[in-house]
Parts: structure tokens; sequence; C-alpha cells
């Protein structure tokens, strides 16, 4: 049967559950106990001999003559193909109203939600079962499920209709999970520690703390052009630790108008910490304590399949010099290259570009085919000035940053620094990058005045650390896009 007739026969079945004066959506339900409930105690219910209400959707119907069966889930237990997470309905037309089970049998498909009361019942076959003795219909479904042994096949329908493949994938399922509890241990890690969790504006006048181009939209009610922020509450936060907190943290979304690839989306979830009177130094312990923290509580495990990368967390971090590798590789100083001589490096290597190259986008460029060969976990340092216009410059060469790119799978999977707090410097690097943007370059930083004012007043010295969702999806082994419950795709024509 189509879909369409399907759906017809199923509003035909409405019909009778109304004619029969039962509800289809009724606004109430008397459940009292879950499905994992009532399987966890389930023998000393059975004992009892005591009457409990379910309620869930059924997944499957089948029985014939005087007896039906139909398994419950309600998604408070894990549901797997054996059965598990599922209690067995036992309907028989001998111990109920005739009434109820005839309409049981007419007007219930699965996909529908039921409430079901009864007794603990073991099946001859060691089913754990509910003897039910009356039922009513709690949301009827009017479309069919895919059946669940097969599941949604088509990869853009999996995104799409991404409440289905939940319901019949456990992986699935235990994948968003996980990611409940990654984002959780990142945050009992900070309170742990003694940061305090912000909220930092969503919508900005001028979009900073990172290199991207961001969304643009209007504010009707102040009659000007806002931007989706492009960092975690970069800036803000650091006016944070001005203002005297020393160690504060935000877990939120962030939004970038560039392209998606398997690492890289629109819209994401970001961490951003700042601590005062913390450097580049004891941040890489830091981060390092973090990342272990979160496998081992997610994961209970430190060594992963990343990307045909092994990743070890538990190992030793190397710590790579970014200007030693791309003199290694390409025999070119980054730091006093001249910006043709950075440009016919990217064009030797044979490295694919799609923007307008000048000296910062060039080296980036080359650092990024060097970057795909580290497994890691490692420490990048040894970054250029030109690279990075929000941290601090090394005390022993102030050319490059003090600065921390951690590195897993070939890619760059977090990033700190010794925070810049010379407001003087700050705005000679924002100036530079204005300039930047005036001859084209649409992802340099914008000159933010009321920030440089903020650290005229004084910035302790700090270390900041960022680290995206690109993190669970690596530890996932998956493309970013998979591991967003609803990821952003085209309107379907």
């Amino acid at each position: 049967m189509s879909e369409a007739d399907i759906r017809a026969e199923r509003l035909k079945k409405l019909a009778i559950l109304e004619e029969a004066g039962m509800a289809a959506y009724p606004a109430r339900s008397e459940r009292d106990t879950s499905v994992a409930d009532f399987l966890d105690s389930f023998d000393a219910r059975e004992q009892s001999g005591g009457s409990q209400t379910l309620g869930g959707r059924v997944m499957s119907v089948r029985g014939q003559g005087g007896i039906m069966f139909a398994d419950l889930f309600d998604g408070s237990a894990s549901l797997t193909a054996g059965g598990a997470g599922r209690a067995q309905l036992v309907l028989q037309e001998s111990e109920m109203d005739k009434r109820h089970f005839q309409l049981f049998a007419y007007a219930v498909d699965a996909g529908d939600f039921v409430q079901a009361s009864g007794t603990a019942f073991k099946t001859q076959r060691g089913h754990l079962s509910l003897k039910v003795c009356e039922w009513k219909m709690l949301s009827k479904s009017l479309l069919p499920m895919p059946d669940e042994w097969y599941g949604v096949k088509d990869e853009e329908l999996k995104l799409r209709q991404r409440y289905l493949d939940i319901l019949l994938n456990e992986d699935v399922r235990q994948m968003f999970e996980r990611r409940s509890r990654f984002w959780q241990a990142a945050r009992d890690f900070y309170t742990e520690r003694g940061f305090l969790e912000v909220e930092t504006p969503v919508l900005e006048t001028s979009p900073g703390g990172a290199d991207a181009r961001p969304f643009k939209t209007h504010h009707n009610a102040l009659d000007i052009d806002v931007f989706l922020r492009i960092s975690c509450g970069e800036l803000w936060q650091k006016e944070l630790l001005v203002a005297g907190f020393p160690k504060v943290f935000e877990i939120g979304r962030i939004f970038r108008n560039e392209g998606q690839s398997r690492e890289h989306l629109q819209d994401y979830t970001q961490l951003e910490s700042y601590e005062a009177f913390a450097d580049m130094r004891s941040g890489m312990l830091f981060v390092q304590d973090l990342y272990r923290y979160i496998v081992k509580e997610v994961y209970e495990k430190y060594t992963f399949e990343i990307h045909g990368h092994t990743v070890d967390f538990a190992g030793e971090w190397e710590v790579l010099d970014f200007s030693e590798r791309i003199q290694k590789e390409f025999g070119i100083d980054p730091i006093a290259c001249s910006e043709e001589e950075a440009i016919q490096a990217v064009r030797d290597a044979q490295i694919q570009v799609g923007e307008k190259l000048n000296t910062s986008r060039a080296v980036d460029h080359l650092w990024k085919h060097i970057r795909k060969t580290i497994s890691g976990p490692a420490f990048l340092t040894g970054v250029p000035v030109f690279l990075e216009p929000l941290a601090k410059r090394s005390s022993e060469n102030p050319d490059v940053v003090e600065r921390i790119q951690v590195l897993i799978a070939g890619s760059e999977v977090g990033k700190g620094y010794s925070e810049l707090n010379d407001p003087q410097d700050q705005r000679a690097r924002f100036e530079e990058q204005q300039n930047m943007r005036d001859a084209g370059d649409d992802e340099a930083q914008r000159l933010d005045e009321e920030y440089v004012r903020a650290l005229e007043y004084g910035m302790p010295p700090a270390f900041g650390f960022g680290v995206s969702e690109r993190l669970f999806a690596f530890l996932e082994n998956r493309p970013a896009h998979e591991t967003q419950i609803f990821p952003l795709l085209r309107p379907r024509s």
C-alpha cells in the first residue's frame, strides 16, 4: 500500500475510535511507571500482583483469535533488536471487556501511543509482560513507521526525519545520549574547578573573537544591523575578567557563514573559557586534563580510531613548532618570507585554494597541508603574530604568539592562548586586521573600540581556550553534521 492509502485507512480507524467514544488524542495520561522501572522491578511487581499502568509507543502488534501481543516502548530503557527496553502487552479477550479487546484489534497500529493497565505477567517463553485489563489511546499515528529491521535507508531522509532515525536506530539514539554526556562532562570539569558559567550576547553590533564571515540581520526595534556571533563570547568573557571574575566559561551556539564540510558547520556548539593569572604553559596541562576527563567520563576509554588515525589521549602529547615544521616541509621561513614567497610555496605544493591569497592566508594553507599527517594528540606552538590578533606575544620571540592548537587526527580540535592584555598592542593588531578587511579579506577581524577601551582599564594575564563540537564528532568518528540532532538542510524543492 502507498503512504496515502495507509493514511486513509488510519483515518478510518480514527473514526472507529470516535464512534466507540474513545478520544484519540487525550490531554491526560494515567501512566504511573516507566517501562524501565517495570522491567527492573518485574519480579517484585509480579509477586505483589498489583495493578500498574504503562504508556508508550506500540512498536509491533501481532496475534490471532482471542489473544493479541504488542511491544511497548517509551524511551526510558535501551531499545535493541532483541527487545530489551520494551514491555510486552498481552491482551486476552476472555479476561477483559470484549469491546475493548476488539477495539484494540481494529484500531491500533504500530506507531500509536497507548496506555495499558494490568498486572505483571511472565509468558511461557519467559517474556516480561503486562497482562492488560484495560487500555486507551494516547495518540493515533496517521503515517506508518518504516520497518524497524530495515529502518530509514536514504541518508538525506535520515537527517530530514531524524525522529524516525532515532526511534529505529539504537546506535543513533545512544550517540545523542553520549553527546549530552559530552557537554555535561565538560561543564562538570569546569564547575569543579571553580569556573563561573556565563551567558554572553548572541547578537552583536561587531562580531569578534575569531576570523570568520558572520551572518548579518536587521534589528527592527533598534533599527540597526547586527551579526550573529562567531565566537562564544570571547571578547565579552575577557571583559568579565576586567570586571573581576577570575574564571569564566560558556557553552553556547555560534554561527559562521562559511562553507560546509565533514568538519565544518555553519551553526554549532562551542565551549570557551578564560582563567585569570594563567598562561599558555599552565593551559596545556589544563587542556590535557579536560580532554582526558571527557573521554573517560563519556566513553570509558582513552584510545580512539579517528579518520584513519589512532589517537591515545592518555599518552604523551607532542609539542610541535609551527615555523620549524613549515621550514622543514616547504623550505621557507613563514615569519620572514615575503608575500610572493609564501604564495609561490602554495603553488609549488599544488595546494588547491578558493580564495585570494596574502601572506597570512598562504602560510595558513601551508600549515593545514602539513597538519593532515599528524595523528596527535599534540600541541602546536610558535604561531606567527599575523595569524593570531588576540594572543600575547612570546617574551622569547616577539614575532610569535603564546598560542596552542590541539591537533587530533590531522585537524585542529581546540585552541588556546595567553590572552593579549596590552591595549595598545591590541589596537595595532586590530587596525592591521581592519586593513586586511578593507583590502577584501572578509574573514579578517574588525576594530572593536569598546573592547580596546575595556582593556585600558586593565585586564589580568589570562589563558583562554575554546573547543567546539568537532571534538565530539571526531570521538564518534563521524561527519560533523551527522552528530547534530537536527542539522541544517536545504528545503525540499
